[in-house]
């Protein structure tokens, strides 16, 4: 790949309106995902996230506005883009009466995969979602998360620069979720881009690095993920343990540039930090300047539904 091509976005949509009837979903978007991110695409229910889903996979066509896809306008070049995506509804259909590995191959011969390709291809797809046991296993007895990612293992037979994921998490239990995400972090490492929407918000925080927030069917915020945090002006929680008596560097480490407030727990301090200021590995130097032995030192995820909650209303479009 070259250097332009890898800095041009795999998403670009500006002016966006899609309406269904007299009422408008999506009012006039424009904005870009890099490639190699893990966008999370986030706002209420019907704040117009599913229709831009929809353009971008081509399942409907938009009113107004240019959207490209891996370089292809959406409405000109249909074909091309759906080449370029795998995308994954938050409810895909699966065929009951057949095993895991029929299913692929089913999908395979879709793609047009040469059959003399799909059975390593079958078999490289169900490696990489952790289902090689599950091959001859009936798709009705699969649980939620292995049909969530056979879905997956699906949208990868083509090989996708591409992917986009509504709700994939939705209905799975905690176990199935760490799954799913630690296999978005993979694919991410392969180069795939991915768009995933979700309501878990504490989540996507863990795994996303750009976010678009939607709401009444417009772009309240989009960008790198810390960006976005240090825009708002977040305070990040690090609980710290010193050895010896804590009370004692209390104040000194109040005295840090970037520390907003110091709270005296009975085992640790909670050390609040205002995010894109004071990053932690800088405030576990700035503490061990002040002579304090650290024995614990643990930052706090900065909390995206905070952030969500500055940035919406909880209106729809």
């Amino acid at each position: 790949m070259t250097s332009s091509a890898s800095n041009t976005p795999i998403v670009s949509i500006e002016d966006l309106v899609v309406s269904y009837g007299k009422t408008r979903a999506v009012h006039g978007i424009s904005f870009q995902i890099p490639r190699g991110a893990i966008f999370g695409f986030i706002g209420p229910n019907g704040a117009g996230k599913t229709s831009t889903i929809k353009v971008l996979s081509t399942l409907i066509r938009p009113d107004s506005g240019v959207v490209r896809v891996c370089g292809y306008d959406v409405a000109k070049k249909p074909g091309e883009v759906r080449r370029k995506i795998g995308y994954m509804p938050d409810f895909f259909g699966v065929y009951d009466d057949l095993t895991a590995e029929e299913y692929l191959h089913f999908f395979a011969a879709a793609y047009h995969i040469p059959s003399v390709r799909r059975k390593r291809l079958i078999e490289d797809v169900l490696a990489l979602t952790d289902l090689t046991e599950k091959a001859s296993a009936p798709v009705d007895g699969l649980s939620r998360g292995m049909k969530q990612r056979l879905g997956i293992a699906r949208l990868l037979l083509h090989d996708p620069d591409f992917l986009l994921l509504d709700e994939p998490a939705n209905g799975l239990d905690p176990r199935a979720r760490i799954e799913m995400r630690e296999l978005l972090k993979e694919l991410q490492a392969m180069g795939k881009t991915i768009l995933i929407s979700s309501h878990i918000l504490h989540e996507l925080a863990q795994f996303c690095s750009h976010i678009g927030i939607l709401e009444q069917g417009r772009v309240v915020a989009c960008g790198p993920l810390q960006e976005i945090y240090r825009t708002l002006a977040l305070d990040r929680a690090v609980h710290v343990g010193i050895a010896g008596s804590q009370s004692a560097w209390v104040d000194r480490i109040r005295g840090i540039a970037g520390v907003t407030t110091v709270e005296e727990m009975p085992d640790r301090l909670v050390i609040r930090v205002r995010e894109g200021e004071l990053p932690p590995e800088e405030l576990l130097d700035a503490i061990r300047a002040t002579g304090a032995r650290v024995r614990m030192f643990q930052p706090d995820a900065v909390d995206m539904e905070t952030a969500f909650m500055k940035l919406t209303e909880g209106r729809t479009a």
